[in-house]
Order: structure tokens, then C-alpha cells, then sequence
């Protein structure tokens, strides 16, 4: 996109030995052919066809929901009008048939039912394991992860499918590497302090469950959105080939389209951190509930709070108190991360 800055490009990567430094590095890294040997990059290569065949060969028969888009919303996953529902229908179908009506949309004369009001079709974050068992036999990564002292949950691997498509911008709490399999796929990508740049839209109603920008990337209003200037500059763009995969940073904002008529996606998400915390979007809602309308001094006080107690290094709060002394203030391991939540949750329901 124009303004936005090209991502550090790394070649000669086998899936099996990144770096572990990569992700750590907190930036966005392009991969090249990370994933080209996988038979499904290569079946992908011979035709969209012979893509299908070879997910379907792996395909246990579970339906999964499916996004469905009319003619007129071009790919891009949004809102109506209002902004008070999405403009696109989810429903729960099998995998195989979505399959056929995308490749029926890939014939000249465009083959599909003239009673099908739909013409995008978007299988997006359907579990591997849960849908094509076997896939990830022969197509799979090594996620590098550090030594923990604490458990820690196993990457999610995730298959997007879908004709031309819009995933418009967004933030993922976990990191995240993307791969492109079949297609090509432009990422344009801002880093978290960005976030005020770029409009996000409600928290309540969201295509895919985050929030996403509500700035249209290839038409841009600087009228209405004038700061989405700042967050080009600051951006950055890279568009990948079937083969290619990319690192993207916890809570980076990422746009993604799909942009040839056949396309699909394989992504793994993880998290580094303990298993027994809590989820950050729900200490986002209770802030909005407890916090955002406070007086703005008694704000500012809260603000210093948590930036002592929660932004701040682990050990501070507590360095000062003998260890038997500390209780929430001290390490959290699972039992006592069991007994805040306990409290949270007898609070809350008071």
C-alpha cells in the first residue's frame, strides 16, 4: 500500500529450524519459501482444483461455519450501512461443498446456481486437527518456543480458504505465522501504537471476533480518517507467493487480502504466556465498565496504578514484603491464579 514500508525479508529458512530469535524480535519477518515443499503449496501450484482434491483426500466430513458474501460486498468482510450488522451471513456448512462453489466461481461463465444469491465464500480459522486430520502430517511447522518453568498451550494451527477477500484491519492477542499456500496475499501490517490511527469499530459486533478498522484500505476517506495517514507511514506491506509465510507479532494490526481468485491460508497462533491467565480482553471490558467514566483525576491515579501493578516489572509490587506477605502480589502459579479468579468472580457477581 502506498506509504507503508517494505518487511525484512529472510530466504533459505526450513520449517523446521526457525530462528528463535525472529520471534522474539517483536517486528514482522517475511519468510520466503518457508513452506514450499508442502504437498498442498504444491497441489495449490498445479490448480485450484487439485488443491481442492487434496484437502478434501483429508477431510473428516464436519461441517464448519462458513462466511457468506454477495456479489455486491466485493470480498471485504464488513458492516451494513448502519453499522449494526455485518454484511455478510455466517452458517454452518460442510467443507467439501463450500469447495465446489468457490471453484464454480473460477469458470468463465461463473457455473454456479443463478438462485445462489452468493458469490464470496470464506472458510476462515477452521481447526486443522478438528476438520482435516492428516493434514498436518506432511504440512506442518516447528514452532520454536522457549524453555518455560510454567505450562503453556499448544499452537493452534488454522486453514483459511475463500475467492477474493478482505480481512480488513485487526489485532490478534497471539503471535502469529501465517503461510501462504495457494494465492497471493498482501499483509499490511502497523505496530500497537498505531492503534489510535486507524479507526477501529465497535467492540460488541465484529466480523471474526476482533475489532477491525473502519477505514476501507483501497479507497481511504482522509477526510474522515485523517490520522490513517500517520499509520501508513508507520506501516508496513508485503505481498506473498504460495510458499511464503510471515511473522506476525501479539497485537500488531494486520490487514490481509486475498487477492487471486483461489486462495488458502495456513496459520499457527500461540501464546507464551501461563496457561491459568486470564484472557486481555476481558480486563478491557471491565476497565470500559469501572474506569473510562471516571473523573479524570481519579483516572490518572488508576493510570499510575496499573502502571505499578501490571505494566511495570512482575517482582516490583511486591519486592518490599516478606514472601509468606505477598498473596496476589507475589508469583502466580496456578493454584493461586485459581484463587484470584475466584475473588474476581465473587466480586463481580456481588
Amino acid at each position: 500500500m502506498h506509504g507503508c514500508n517494505p518487511i525484512v525479508t529472510l530466504e533459505g529458512i526450513s520449517c523446521g529450524e526457525i530462528p528463535p530469535e525472529i520471534l522474539s524480535a517483536n517486528r514482522p519477518v517475511v519468510l520466503k519459501g518457508l513452506v514450499d515443499h508442502w504437498p498442498l503449496v504444491e497441489e495449490g501450484r498445479r490448480s485450484p482444483a487439485a488443491a481442492v482434491d487434496y484437502l478434501v483426500s483429508h477431510y473428516n466430513g464436519k461441517p464448519c461455519l462458513v462466511n457468506f458474501g454477495r456479489r455486491e460486498m466485493e470480498g471485504r468482510y464488513f458492516y451494513d450501512e448502519d453499522v449494526r450488522t455485518l454484511n455478510y451471513d455466517t452458517l454452518r456448512a460442510p467443507i467439501d461443498e463450500v469447495l465446489v462453489k468457490i471453484l464454480q466461481t473460477l469458470e468463465p461463465d461463473d457455473a454456479s446456481d443463478p438462485d445462489n444469491p452468493y458469490h464470496s465464500y470464506y472458510i476462515s480459522s477452521t481447526s486443522v486437527d478438528g476438520h482435516l486430520p492428516g493434514l498436518r502430517k506432511d504440512n506442518d511447522l516447528e514452532i520454536p518456543r522457549q524453555e518455560r518453568t510454567y505450562p503453556v498451550a499448544s499452537p493452534q494451527m488454522k486453514i483459511w480458504i475463500g475467492n477474493r477477500s478482505v480481512a480488513s484491519c485487526h489485532y490478534d492477542a497471539l503471535d502469529n505465522i501465517a503461510c501462504c499456500v495457494a494465492g497471493r496475499r498482501r499483509f499490511t501490517i502497523f505496530p500497537p501504537e498505531q492503534f489510535p490511527n486507524l479507526y477501529f469499530g465497535p467492540l460488541d459486533l465484529t466480523p471474526g471476533g476482533q475489532a477491525i478498522s473502519m477505514v476501507d484500505f483501497s479507497n481511504p476517506d482522509f477526510e474522515r480518517f485523517p490520522r490513517f495517514r500517520d499509520a501508513l507511514a508507520a506501516g508496513y506491506v508485503a505481498e506473498l507467493e504460495p510458499g511464503d509465510a510471515i511473522y506476525i507479532p501479539s497485537m500488531w494490526m494486520h490487514h490481509v487480502e486475498g487477492l487471486s481468485p483461489f486462495n488458502i491460508l495456513v496459520n499457527y497462533w500461540w501464546d507464551d504466556a501461563p496457561l491459568y491467565t486470564g484472557s486481555g480482553m476481558n480486563a478491557l471490558y471491565h476497565g470500559i465498565l469501572t474506569l473510562r467514566d471516571k473523573p479524570e483525576h481519579e483516572k490518572e491515579g488508576w493510570r499510575q496504578l496499573f502502571e505499578y501493578y501490571v505494566f511495570g516489572p512482575g517482582d516490583r509490587a511486591g519486592e518490599h514484603l516478606p514472601e509468606q506477605a505477598r498473596g496476589v502480589l507475589g508469583k502466580l502459579d496456578n493454584n493461586s491464579a485459581r484463587q484470584l479468579r475466584a475473588m474476581l468472580i465473587n466480586k463481580l457477581n456481588r
